[in-house]
């Protein structure tokens, strides 16, 4: 994993602020490279190693409910570059046409889906992702494109490296559904409240990114799922 020279980065993304963190990324080359190693043999590795339980879970998924057994959806990545996110579905079909957000006591959520949901089993097939290069282990969440239009120019900055599958920001913001339950607007909670907050953790990880502090986020981020 490698930066793009600034100068070929998309224009919306060339401000002071991106470049501040551009600038702290070129700097950890070493680290880049070790991430990308890391993310596409510990990927691999974890494929292999969950073959018979993703195998299991897709099996209950299609006994339990209508509908395919995988959830695809269009999500921003490195350099606003669109990509096809893969996840286990754990909602009825087509749920997606609704909100994008979930909420706690969400109705489209179907029975194993909640168990999926608890546990974050439902992001296993993300490792497809992780190996592709569209993600990495560690990285700020992807969001799909309506969110991504109310970044800020500082928060653009995250898209300088891919979107993760877990950060500092989804271990403190683990129940945020349950944060939206309840909003009248949960769209406009989120864009207001939620995503400034979770984007401080964001760019901050941005900082501190180094091969101790990705191993420390997946640690922290195991005890988090089983609490």
């Amino acid at each position: 994993m490698s930066l793009i020279p600034y100068r070929e980065l998309p224009s919306f993304m060339k401000n002071k602020k991106v470049r501040k963190y551009y600038d702290i990324l070129k700097k950890k080359k070493l680290y880049l490279s070790l991430k990308r190693i890391f993310d596409f043999y510990a990927g691999t590795a974890l494929l292999v190693v969950l073959a018979v339980p993703m195998g299991v879970i897709a099996y209950k998924i299609k006994k339990s409910s209508d509908g395919s057994i995988l959830f695809i959806q269009d999500r921003i990545t490195q350099y606003g570059r669109k990509f096809p996110i893969c996840k286990f579905r754990t909602m009825t079909e087509n749920a997606h046409k609704g909100s994008s957000l979930t909420v706690g006591m969400d109705r489209r959520i179907t029975k194993i889906g909640k168990t999926l949901r608890k546990y974050r089993l439902d992001e296993i097939p993300q490792l497809f992702n992780i190996i592709g290069g569209d993600m990495s282990f560690v990285g700020a969440r992807p969001e799909v494109e309506k969110y991504v239009r109310h970044y800020t120019d500082e928060m653009t900055a995250t898209l300088l490296l891919p979107a993760g599958l877990t950060s500092a920001a989804s271990i403190a913001y683990k129940d945020e559904a349950k944060l939206l339950d309840g909003a009248k607007d949960p769209d406009d909670v989120y864009i207001s409240k939620v995503l400034p907050e979770k984007m401080k953790y964001n760019l901050e990880g941005i900082k501190k990114a180094s091969v101790g502090e990705d191993l420390y986020i997946l640690a922290k981020t195991v005890f988090a799922v089983m609490d």
